[in-house]
């Protein structure tokens, strides 16, 4: 049921852009296409045409000037752009002249979606155009919104706590393996357990005749557990050994395997997550040992305690943990599970009522929930954290409309 309510909504979601994105595309044509490529603006006749240049170089904005479709000069045009963003930021270029075309002074920065307002002065005539140029931009009803699910945060500071993977075996803590022993020599007449059997300190084990008094004496279990291992049998002369084997598996041990450059990384005390390889459960703990001896192959031992009341964790079950080597204050950070890949670049969609646009990130450190943003997004924008897949597949279909 959930996943068809799913499927209705993406359906809706997508039809109801269609009609919106056919509106705007009636109400804001595109531009005329110039010989470079550019949006051609037409006045009488003197034209412009705008084209924003990025091969090899940072984007930036390239006009050539024509009258009845002959070149100008570019230093008998006098210049102005104003770009006007989502937000209301507005970007003032100016230009000189480089070769045949005026060159702006500005950077021209991702997204490449904007209001342009164009001044222009030739000859002692003023000519003013006005065109919109979006990309990357979606608008939705408020109804549509709740619909798909889409749902947004502010994007602000947080401290990501920076993890190493290693991979480890579940072991029996050293301190909580027990071997029973008979204290005096004799018949074993019985054994009151047996292998899987959980019993308490106290609990009456095996019993004994004394070959030398011929009295019977109880051996008691040393502590709560459970019998991993039961070496004797009714008859059995009590000096074999070990008779059983008790382990308290209520706190288990993690032992770690990893290459030496992470190791050095590595404290006493640093907290450590553990997942069973299914990803079901999780315990956490911390690094209680490091080992200064390398093993077999150059590998790096350090070892974990972690609770194990309710017998998840078995000796001889292999683990992924991660181990918080550091935490770093990123000054503004996004959930990773908000960033799309858009035009190779990965990307968040920011909220500006019901218009939507993307935001090409320069991404720093990261952990397992958020990363860090060097560039490309404000602080306190609010950026689509669920379902932005359903924007990116809809930006998509207008990506052939960018040009550069």
């Amino acid at each position: 049921m959930k996943v068809s309510v799913l499927m209705i909504s993406v359906a809706l979601f997508f039809s109801a852009f269609t009609v919106v994105a056919d509106d705007l595309a009636h109400e804001h044509d595109e531009p005329i296409t110039g010989e470079h490529g550019g949006w051609l603006l037409e006045q009488d006749d003197f034209a412009l045409e705008i084209t924003l240049y990025e091969q090899g170089v940072p984007p930036e904005m390239r006009v050539y000037g024509y009258e009845k479709n002959q070149p100008v000069k570019p230093e008998q045009i006098k210049l102005t752009v104003t770009l006007t963003r989502l937000d209301g930021e507005q970007n003032r270029i100016d230009f000189t002249g480089e070769a045949d075309y005026l060159l702006g002074n500005a950077v021209i920065e991702e997204p490449h979606s904007f209001e342009v307002a164009v001044e222009a002065d030739y000859q002692g005539k003023s000519y003013h155009w006005h065109v919109d140029r979006f990309e990357g931009r979606s608008e939705i009803t408020e109804r549509l919104i709740k619909l798909t699910g889409i749902e947004t945060e502010q994007a602000g500071p947080q401290t990501l706590f920076i993890s190493n993977a290693l991979y480890g075996v579940v072991t029996v803590a050293e301190d909580r393996q027990y071997r029973v022993h008979a204290p005096y020599p004799g018949i074993v007449e019985s054994v009151s357990v047996k292998t899987g059997d959980r019993v308490k300190k106290g609990q009456a084990l095996v019993t004994v005749r004394n070959q030398a008094t011929l009295q019977s004496y109880v051996i008691n279990s040393p502590a709560n557990g459970e019998v991993t291992g039961r070496m004797v049998n009714a008859g059995d002369h009590s000096n074999i050994g070990s008779l059983l084997e008790i382990s308290d598996l209520s706190r288990v041990r993690v032992e770690l395997s990893m290459f030496p450059a992470d190791i050095e990384q590595l404290r006493i005390a640093m907290p450590v997550r553990v997942n069973d390889l299914h990803q079901h459960e999780f315990a956490q703990g911390e690094i209680s040992y490091i080992s200064p001896k390398m093993t077999g192959g150059h590998i790096a031992r350090a070892r974990a305690e972690i609770s194990n009341p309710q017998g998840h964790w078995r000796p001889g079950m292999h683990v992924n943990a991660q181990v918080v080597v550091e935490q770093y204050p990123a000054a503004l950070a996004v959930k990773r599970s908000a960033i799309q890949n858009y035009r190779n670049q990965p990307v968040v969609f920011v909220r500006y009522g019901n218009t939507f646009e993307v935001r090409m990130l320069t991404l720093g450190r990261q952990d397992a929930d958020y990363v860090e943003v060097l560039s490309g997004l404000k602080p306190g924008s609010d950026y689509v954290t669920v379902n932005s897949f359903l924007l990116k597949a809809e930006v998509l279909k207008a990506s052939a409309t960018h040009d550069h």
